[in-house]
């Protein structure tokens, strides 16, 4: 644990860096930090890859980033961040427009990636052993989506599937990376944040096995 708020402190190890330098590759933290040593690695589908198959828009950044500071600024989970820590955080975000009834996020995929309804309504659905899918929430303007597999690189829990035209904005891992690289201080207070909105998740639904996050 002291190696990874090291890291984010400091962007990199600066101690014992000859021993860390494959644990701790520079811009790959999140992006490659959390998977298992020696293990097969699994192909993870980017942002990029996602975006071309359900035919997603991009957005203008300035209008995006607007949004995104102007919803974050009213969300208590955020409350603790600077006006600079929010424009530094909104540069490593790209927005974008994506139709109805397209499945944005895919239960049991690895995760890459994190997003922020912007306008719309996005649904997260769990789907059952025997293929039916279980309605568990419908999210709003403001709603954290994938947070847990970002920072985790485990699978995804859930589908999450517009059910209306939706503008969202869009955090892959290798740019989290680039901000911790680059702006370590907003960096660990913004993933400080994520962590908090997760774990009161985690505490009202009394275990994690059964949270809702994609």
């Amino acid at each position: 644990m002291k190696k990874v708020l090291d890291f984010l402190r400091n962007g990199r190890p600066r101690e014992n860096a000859d021993s860390d330098a494959e644990a701790y590759p520079e811009s790959q933290f999140f992006a490659t930090g959390f998977q298992e040593a020696g293990a097969v690695a699994t192909p993870v589908p980017s942002w990029a890859e996602r975006a071309r198959a359900l035919g997603a828009r991009r957005l203008a950044h300035e209008a995006g980033a607007r949004r995104l500071k102007e919803l974050w600024t009213q969300d208590r989970f955020m409350a603790g961040l600077s006006s600079q820590d929010l424009e530094q955080c909104a540069r490593h975000f790209e927005f974008w427009a994506v139709d109805a009834d397209r499945d944005i996020i895919e239960q049991n995929e690895p995760g890459s990636f994190m997003l922020v309804v912007l306008h719309g309504i996005i649904a997260v659905d769990r789907q059952q052993p025997w293929g039916e899918r279980v309605r568990l929430t419908e999210t709003r303007a403001g709603s954290v989506l994938g947070e847990m597999s970002l920072l985790d690189a485990g699978p995804r829990a859930s589908y999450c599937t517009t059910l209306r035209p939706s503008e969202i904005a869009v955090l892959e891992a290798r740019r989290l990376d680039a901000l911790i690289e680059h702006d370590p201080a907003s960096a660990v207070r913004i993933v400080g944040s994520l962590a908090r909105r997760l774990s009161l998740r985690l505490r009202r639904l009394g275990t994690p096995s059964a949270g809702t996050s994609a």
